[in-house]
């Protein structure tokens, strides 16, 4: 599930993959649409539990049921063909495009399924750190300002980019931005 693009044709979902080819995703692509729906459930558990409410007269059905929550959330979230980055990256991260939807400033999923909010593993403690880091600030003013040892506060940076499989600040600041870590 790397460096795919997603986008809605005569309301199919359709995937372009890194070789080039071109189809639409069905309930035989079992594999693609599980590694899709296990990263909504670690990531946006709001969106997760929001798709299973809608689909639930489905639930029978497993493959369809699993296909209609993700044929959603990438219609909600990534429905239109473009060239600026793939919807999903190299690293199995979520590109999030402004879709363009009639139901927009009425639907009741709207921030829950599209434009979710993500969830981490991240503690409140490092939350408050990465989110000045990702405001501009520099170690010792963090430090300063959140009344912490310049070592925790470099622990606190040191233990995020564990957890989210990264390694400088200029990649913190793209995946904050792409997965809405800071998002009001």
């Amino acid at each position: 599930m790397k460096d795919l693009e997603f986008y809605m044709f005569e309301d199919e979902l359709w995937c372009l993959f890194p070789d080039g080819s071109n189809k639409p995703v069905t309930d035989k692509d079992v594999v693609l649409i599980k590694s899709i729906l296990d990263r909504i459930r670690e990531c946006y558990p709001d969106a997760y539990n929001a798709l299973m409410e809608c689909y639930q007269r489905s639930s029978q059905n497993i493959p369809y049921f699993q296909y209609l929550m993700v044929r959603r959330f990438c219609k909600c979230n990534f429905g239109e063909l473009d060239n600026t980055s793939r919807d999903i990256d190299k690293k199995g991260g979520f590109n999030f495009e402004r879709v363009k939807c009639p139901m927009y400033g009425e639907c009741k999923y709207e921030g829950i399924i599209c434009s979710p909010k993500f969830y981490s593993s991240i503690s409140d403690a490092e939350m408050r750190v990465m989110k000045m880091i990702y405001e501009g600030a520099n170690n010792e003013e963090i430090a300063e300002k959140l009344y912490l040892s310049p070592h925790t506060v470099k622990n606190h940076i040191k233990s995020v980019y564990i957890k989210l499989g990264i390694h400088e600040k200029s990649e913190f600041i793209q995946y904050a931005y792409k997965n809405n870590l800071f998002k009001d």
